[in-house]
Formats: structure tokens, C-alpha cells, sequence
């Protein structure tokens, strides 16, 4: 199985820290964020395509065409046109399924199993949104069946959250990306997907995950340090 990883935004938000270092290079616990996606990848992944753009040539020059067995190829994203739009990028060197992952949240490795179980539709990983949470909200029907994803600010809203992890096909690219809001310039994946599937008739199934840390902010660092500690005692 194939993995696709983006990472190839610079990260805004970052501030200083990302003037010379691409976001997903920024390390906690002795780590880049790149590396813990990749040391917890299934076990069935062996071919890594991780998608580069901001300061691209530092990260294949830092893990060049191996990783621990796990071959990894590079495909730039030229325009920041949004999730849907890196994941384009690659299309030509994907073959039947992928795990798509975030080049910056840290993830769990059981969960990614979880994700990867063999299906013929698609999954998302999910988990109960936080108090504070902005980004997409997940609606599922009684069978855990995705109906809608809704994007924003939830302060306050009880609901999933899209975590953007997924188990895809090649039969996306037979779709048109889908803009993130009306009128964006950006193409959502998680609005992409959902499209997708309800044009081509696929299931599209939330698959709830325990563990997820959103890295969006620099403060967040020192958090997912805090917790990484403690998730090793």
C-alpha cells in the first residue's frame, strides 16, 4: 500500500520558526513531524510519496529515497491551490488504495491500522471535536455513513472532528476537486472526497480514532511534547 503525506505548506501560523524550515521539519520529542508519521505507518505501507513545496528540497535532502525499507518518492506542489489540489499532484504515480495523512498532526499507529482495514469504500478518521475546535465538522448517518462535513469555527459545538486522515482509491480522480468554500481558490479534500463519493456511489465511513494532536500553532510543540512524554510511561 501506498502512503501520501502533504507537507507542502509553510505553515503561517508558525511564525519565525518556519522562515527557514519547512513546518512539517519542525521537531518534538527528538522528531521532525514527518518522522512520526512515518515510523507509524502500517506495516503494509512500503511506498511513501510525500508532497513538498515550501523549502521542498530540504526534506529530500534530509530522507533522500529510503526509509527504514519504505521507498519515498516526491511530487512538488506548485501552487498552494488546497488539499485536493496536492493530492492531484500525485495522482500519476498512485496506484489502487492510499492512506492520505497531514504532514504536521500526530497520529497513532493503531488508529492508522484501524483506518487501513480492508474495504471497498473509503474511510476518515474521526474524533470527538474539543471544546475550542475549528476546522471540519463530521456528520454521519446511523451506519457511520458521512453525510456532511461542515467547515469553521465549532467553539462550543459538540460533534466529530475530521482528523485528515483517509483511506482512498484511484476512482477520486475520476471527479472534479471541489473548492473548500464557495468562491475559494483553494480545493478541499475533505469537500472532494464527499462528492466523490456520493457521484460514484462509494461508502464513505468515519473510522473514530483515540489519539490526535493538532500541531497549527508553536505553542502546540511544547503541548504535544508534554503529551508524548506522558504517553511513554
Amino acid at each position: 500500500m501506498q502512503a501520501v503525506i502533504l507537507a507542502a505548506g509553510r505553515g503561517e501560523r508558525m511564525g519565525a520558526l518556519t522562515e527557514n524550515t519547512p513546518k512539517p521539519m519542525l521537531t518534538v520529542a527528538g522528531k521532525n513531524l514527518i518522522e512520526h508519521k512515518l515510523d507509524i505507518l502500517p506495516d503494509n505501507v512500503d511506498e511513501v510519496i510525500l508532497i513538498v513545496g515550501y523549502l521542498g528540497s530540504a526534506i529530500q535532502k534530509y530522507f533522500g529515497g529510503d526509509y527504514h525499507g519504505k521507498q519515498i518518492l516526491y511530487v512538488e506542489q506548485e501552487v498552494m491551490d488546497g488539499t485536493a489540489g496536492a493530492l492531484w499532484q500525485a495522482r500519476d504515480v498512485l496506484h489502487d488504495q492510499f492512506l492520505v495523512l497531514n504532514g504536521d498532526d500526530i497520529y497513532a499507529k493503531e488508529d492508522l491500522v484501524a483506518c487501513t482495514a480492508p474495504s471497498d469504500g473509503w474511510h476518515l478518521m474521526v474524533q470527538h471535536a474539543p471544546p475550542t475546535y475549528s476546522g471540519g465538522i463530521v456528520e454521519t448517518d446511523e451506519q457511520g455513513g458521512i453525510v456532511r462535513i461542515t467547515e469553521g469555527s465549532h467553539a462550543g459545538v459538540t460533534g466529530l472532528a475530521c482528523m485528515n486522515v483517509y483511506l482512498l482509491d484511484t476512482r477520486i480522480f475520476q471527479c472534479p476537486m471541489v473548492p473548500k468554500a464557495p468562491g475559494s481558490l483553494e480545493f478541499g479534500l475533505p469537500q472532494t472526497v464527499l462528492a466523490a463519493a456520493a457521484q460514484l456511489g462509494i461508502p464513505f465511513t468515519a473510522i473514530s480514532a483515540d489519539f490526535w494532536i493538532q500541531i497549527t500553532a508553536p505553542e502546540d510543540l511544547a503541548k504535544a511534547e508534554e503529551i508524548l512524554k506522558k504517553r511513554e510511561v
